[in-house]
């Protein structure tokens, strides 16, 4: 049996918090994963400016959801799902990811959570494990799948490097001249050819 893992930012949807800067006009909230390796670090500044702009869960969410999945996305993973199992893992958070999971079918996904307050700020957030990715994968191939892993960021470089095989999205040449022996991939099409050589493996 064989599962593909898939990063959501940047692989499937656009990034939610770059388009959320874009439409707030705060430079900093540009940043994510592909320039902040600590995830931690990154999302403490992300929070910080949201309470200090006064700005709420209901903004990000309104912002979300005029978000659709990137050009080609959905069609890439209704192919691939025809194929083989699929599992989105993500860094994001429930609250985000809801509606992106309606447009794109409502594939599984294995995310975070945010810690809310009465005033709908966003205060906290809960991870559902530490380096998530990479053990979401050890626990798959734990229990008999042999798992291909892609992302496009730094966070996804543990579970691509645990998976059976992998591959890099759309990634920012900082990443690709620091992993050149990973596969790499721009378009779908590539992208699909890349995950059928590994299905083809498994027989």
């Amino acid at each position: 049996m064989h599962m593909v893992c898939l990063d959501l930012e940047g692989v499937l949807v656009p990034e939610i918090w770059i388009n959320f800067a874009e439409k707030t006009g705060i430079e900093e909230l540009r940043l994510t994963t592909r320039e902040v390796p600590d995830y931690d670090v990154l999302m403490k500044g992300r929070l910080a400016i949201l309470k200090d702009r006064g700005l709420t869960l209901s903004d990000i969410q309104g912002v979300i959801g005029t978000l659709s999945p990137l050009e080609g996305a959905l069609e890439f993973l209704n192919t691939l799902r025809q194929k083989t199992q699929v599992v989105i893992l993500s860094d994001t958070f429930t609250e985000f990811a809801k509606p992106l999971m309606e447009k794109l079918g409502w594939p599984s996904i294995f995310c975070n959570s945010l810690v809310v307050d009465d005033a709908d700020m966003i205060v906290g957030y809960t991870l559902r494990q530490q380096d998530g990715k990479r053990k979401a994968v050890q626990a798959l191939q734990g229990i008999g799948f042999t798992v291909f892993a892609a992302g496009d960021s730094y966070n996804d470089l543990t579970m691509i490097k645990t998976a059976d095989s992998g591959a890099l999205f759309r990634a920012p040449d900082k990443i690709r001249k620091e992993e050149p022996q990973l596969p790499h991939a721009v378009t779908y099409a590539d992208f699909g050819s890349i995950i059928d050589k590994f299905l083809e493996n498994q027989h």
